[in-house]
C-alpha cells in the first residue's frame, strides 16, 4: 500500500510539470526560524494556508497577531479563497495561529490522524483533565497516509512521515511538498528524533520515502537556522538537491550509519525554548486553553518531566 501511495504522489509531481504550477508564498518567523506558508492554486485562488504562527513572548507571557495578520493582508490582497489550514505536526517551537486565521479567512484545520498519540502522550504530561478530550476533535480532519484531497484544480496527498514526532504528514501539492520538520536544507541536515514518540529510524526511512519522489520535486521546509559559513535564511530546496548534498542523509547514507549520527548529535540538543507552551497548545489545534474562573488564561510547566 505504501508504494503505491508514494507511486501517486510521484505521478501527480510529474504530471504538475505539465500544469499551471502551485503558487507559493512564504512568509518566515526569525524569532523561532519558522517559515509558513500560503499556497495557492493560479486558475482557481483556493489557497491553503501552512504551518502558521501565532507571536508569543514567552518572559511576558503575552500573544499577539502580526505574523497572522500578515498572512491575512496577503490573502485578501491576492483575492484568494482558503480552504485548508494544514499542520504538519503539533510543534514544539512556535504556536500555531490556525484558529485566529480560520475565525478570519474560513477553510478546514487539518493535521494527521497520530496527533491522538501525541494527545495521550502530553496530556498525561500536562495532567490535562476529562475537559480534553484526546479524540482530535479540536481539527475539522485527520489524514491518513494516502489521503487525497486538492487545492482548486490542483491534486494533493497526505503522506505519514513519522520520526521527528509519531504524528508528522508531509502534504504534496501539486509539484511540491511541504515537508514539515522532517528535512531542513541540505547544508543543515535533518530533524531532530528524541521528543516523547520520536524515532530515528523511522525518521531515516520517512526521509528517503520523501526523496524517492522525482529529483524536480520542490520542497518547503518548516525552519532554517543559517547553516554555518552561509548568511541567509533558505527555506526552499528539491528533491534532487536533498539526494546529492543533505550532510546527514545524501543518497549512499545507511539506515544504521544515520541512526547512529542521528542519536548522538540529539544528546547533545537542549529543549526548544518554547515546547511546554507550544505543544500544549498545538496539541489543542492552536486553541489556548480555557479561562480559568477568574477570567485569565494559563500555561502549565511540568516540573523535571521532559
Amino acid at each position: 500500500m505504501t508504494d503505491m501511495i508514494l507511486a501517486a504522489a510521484a505521478a501527480q509531481v510529474s504530471a504538475a510539470q505539465r500544469s499551471p504550477k502551485l503558487v507559493v508564498r512564504s512568509f518566515f518567523d526569525e524569532p523561532t526560524n519558522t517559515a509558513s506558508y500560503v499556497a495557492h492554486d493560479p486558475t482557481t485562488l483556493r489557497a491553503a494556508i501552512i504551518d502558521s504562527v501565532l507571536d508569543f513572548d514567552a518572559a511576558a507571557g503575552r500573544t499577539d497577531t502580526a505574523s497572522a495578520d500578515a498572512i491575512i493582508a496577503y490573502v485578501r490582497d491576492e483575492g484568494l479563497v482558503i480552504d485548508w489550514l494544514l499542520e504538519t505536526h503539533a510543534h514544539a517551537d512556535h504556536l500555531s495561529a490556525a484558529p485566529y486565521l480560520q475565525k478570519a479567512l474560513g477553510g478546514a484545520l487539518a493535521i494527521g490522524r497520530d496527533i491522538l498519540r501525541v494527545q495521550e502522550v502530553f496530556g498525561k504530561i500536562f495532567n490535562e483533565g476529562t475537559d480534553f478530550a484526546r479524540d482530535g476533535s479540536e481539527f475539522d480532519r485527520l489524514f491518513d497516509d494516502g489521503d487525497q484531497f486538492a487545492i482548486g484544480s490542483i491534486p494533493a496527498i497526505a503522506l505519514h512521515v513519522p520520526g521527528h514526532t509519531p504524528a508528522d504528514m508531509a502534504y504534496v501539492i501539486g509539484d511540491a511538498v511541504f515537508t514539515g520538520d522532517t528535512l531542513f536544507m541540505p547544508d543543515y541536515g535533518s530533524a531532530r528524533a528524541d521528543f516523547p514518540g520520536g524515532d530515528a529510524r523511522q525518521l531515516y526511512r520517512s526521509i528517503r520515502r520523501l526523496l524517492a519522489l522525482p529529483v524536480e520535486t520542490r520542497l518547503f521546509l518548516c525552519h532554517d537556522y543559517k547553516a554555518p559559513g552561509r548568511d541567509r535564511y533558505v527555506w526552499e530546496t528539491t528533491v534532487g538537491a536533498q539526494r546529492t548534498g543533505n550532510v546527514h542523509v545524501h543518497d549512499g547514507v545507511g539506515e544504521d550509519a544515520f541512526v547512529m549520527m542521528r542519536t548522538a548529535r540529539d544528546a547533545t540538543l537542549s529543549m526548544p525554548k518554547l515546547i511546554l507552551p507550544s505543544i500544549q497548545v498545538n496539541m489543542r489545534g492552536g486553541h489556548l486553553p480555557e479561562p480559568a474562573a477568574n477570567g485569565t488564561r494559563y500555561l502549565q510547566i511540568p516540573l523535571n518531566v521532559l
